[in-house]
């Protein structure tokens, strides 16, 4: 059976919404079904509406007042005036187990902690000890930083001091300033930098020598498979130069160019603004010809080593690690590697002319000597001797090869063991080189661009012991194109051509005679002198220890002995061969 639900009737209030307040007023007499003293309670449309009715509340469950006691959403509210109890009998279908699981479903997202000038005062208080923590470690390490770059300052400032203290002491003039010769100029390195001078390609005038091939085995060294650096007693080298060279003598009576020098000599005066110690250049004006001249002996026929450092090197000139000690190392070293990295199998590309240099039957290191000429002006040419010492086979072509060595005395100096760094970090060895031998590096590479060599070998030789300079070992050996290495250390070749022309301009307006151009000591400049006629001609060294006084290791411990061929010995011997 079907209950029927009577409504009754709804009175009608002209004056508003919601019933009006006298239903007998616009009702007619009628017995009412309204039930009575009913309150009515107006709302908004932005409130909440909770329940209407709560068809599930349990007596049983109810408090003494019959209210609920907690504030859920859609719980009825203690102070609401729809406030009835409801017969459950009348409503079989109520289950008052429903009120514990009804939630009421919130869409909205939660809110973001904001984290301002006060968020420690924030709810999520579980973070703050995590993100104080990470504070207190940013700002242990940012102390630890600035710690570390006083650290350097400091030890920079005591470095600097040192250098300052060490110039006095070592960096002396490399030849004895006498009082009668006369200062012509002075030239500060500044103006260098700004000199630009392109030439031409230039053009082979005689090639002379005899080349051995590279041996392609020596690529594949690395520190765990290192080879002993062998000793070449028995090859001679030569360092000959300008004015003694016969084929120069022969191509200046021949008037083949007006200026004259080797490719140590240009490579000296274009890497100028490179260089620290000092070192000086004789100059000769005969006729209209230039001559560039190193004295008998002269530093440019020795390697500086850590020229170019702020770490100071020891200053007794005895002592293994010493400027003058290194550079004699550091030639031997230089020699013995040119020679042992050859097949040696007795093939050789020999050229125009043997070996100017060598008497009949000596055995001469491999080293071909390419005469070139450059175009300065339209009157004038420079003819200069380049030197390659090897040759390989790529690709059904020749290609000539230029062979040095850089050497490692002792990890605390440079601050990368090569053993350690060289294999796995060859780019940071590389560039801890090139600040340490910043000079050296852009020489040899000048070199090798002179010579138009297309490849240069770079070997890394270190000592078997920091305290052993005399056996050494072979760690690597690297190979770079001259002209993309002179883009990689910032070498321009047209401002080293800019340097040599400017030089020559200057002294091409000098009366006859014979200069020097030395190298300051303690300043980035250059000073020309004018010396008279008979200056070094029975001068001796004054850098290089006389012969005797040298410290020679033992017979079976000395890797290569004096260089032979070499300062002294081969003036001595080219002065021989041309009596």
């Amino acid at each position: 059976m079907v209950g029927v639900f009577e409504v009754g009737a709804v009175p009608f209030n002209p004056d508003g919404w919601g019933p009006p307040d006298s239903t007998t007023a616009t009702m007619p007499s009628t017995t009412t079904t309204l039930p009575l003293h009913v309150p009515f309670a107006p709302f908004s449309r932005s409130e909440k509406l909770g329940r209407i009715a709560d068809f599930t509340r349990s007596f049983a469950n109810a408090n003494p007042s019959n209210r609920p006691s907690s504030g859920k959403p859609g719980a009825a509210s203690s102070e609401s005036p729809f406030d009835f109890s409801l017969d459950l009998d009348t409503f079989p279908l109520a289950n008052p187990e429903d009120d514990s699981s009804f939630r009421l479903v919130d869409a909205k997202p939660p809110t973001r902690p904001k984290f301002g000038p006060k968020w420690r005062f924030n709810q999520h208080r579980p973070q703050l000890p995590q993100r104080r923590d990470e504070e207190v470690e940013a700002r242990k390490r940012e102390a630890e930083k600035e710690r570390a770059r006083r650290d350097r300052l400091y030890n920079l400032n005591r470095s600097n001091q040192n250098q300052q203290r060490r110039e006095a002491a070592i960096f002396k003039s490399s030849v004895d300033i006498q009082p009668e010769w006369n200062m012509l100029d002075q030239i500060p390195f500044s103006t260098f930098s700004k000199l630009s001078f392109s030439v031409p390609e230039p053009e082979d005038i005689l090639l002379c020598g005899a080349l051995e091939y590279y041996d392609r085995s020596f690529d594949r060294i690395t520190p765990k498979n290192e080879r002993r650096l062998e000793r070449f007693k028995n090859r001679n080298f030569f360092k000959v130069t300008t004015t003694d060279d016969p084929v120069i003598r022969r191509l200046a009576n021949e008037d083949k160019a007006t200026v004259f020098a080797t490719d140590t000599i240009l490579a000296t005066l274009m890497c100028a603004p490179r260089s620290v110690y000092s070192w000086d250049i004789v100059i000769q004006r005969v006729g209209n010809k230039l001559f560039f001249d190193k004295r008998d002996g002269s530093q440019l026929d020795l390697l500086s080593v850590h020229e170019t450092s702020q770490e100071p090197l020891p200053e007794a000139k005895d002592d293994i690690n010493s400027a003058y000690s290194l550079s004699v190392e550091a030639a031997y070293i230089n020699q013995n590697f040119s020679q042992q990295v050859l097949v040696r199998d007795g093939n050789k590309v020999s050229f125009d002319e043997p070996n100017p240099f060598a008497n009949e039957g000596d055995e001469v290191a491999s080293v071909a000597y390419r005469y070139r000429r450059w175009k300065l002006d339209n009157d004038m040419y420079l003819i200069a001797r380049c030197e390659v010492q090897s040759v390989v086979e790529v690709n059904n072509q020749k290609s000539f090869l230029t062979l040095n060595a850089l050497n490692e005395f002792d990890p605390k100096y440079s601050g990368v063991d090569w053993r350690q760094k060289l294999e796995t970090q060859r780019g940071a060895v590389l560039a801890t080189e090139l600040k340490n031998n910043a000079n050296k590096l852009a020489k040899w590479t000048a070199q090798s661009i002179l010579a138009s060599a297309d490849l240069m070998k770079l070997g890394y030789v270190s000592r078997v012991h920091p305290r052993d300079h005399f056996n050494h070992v072979i760690l690597g050996v690297v190979g770079y194109k001259p002209r993309d290495f002179a883009a990689q250390i910032n070498l321009n070749t047209a401002n080293m051509w800019g340097i040599v022309k400017s030089i020559v301009d200057l002294c091409m307006k000098l009366n006859e005679g014979k200069y020097v151009l030395v190298k300051d000591p303690s300043k980035p400049q250059v000073r020309i002198y004018e010396v008279p006629a008979d200056a070094f001609e029975n001068d001796y060294v004054e850098e290089p220890l006389p012969e005797e006084e040298q410290v020679q290791p033992p017979a079976e411990d000395t890797e290569a002995g004096e260089p032979n061929g070499t300062t002294n010995d081969v003036e001595a011997k080219e002065t021989e061969t041309q009596t």
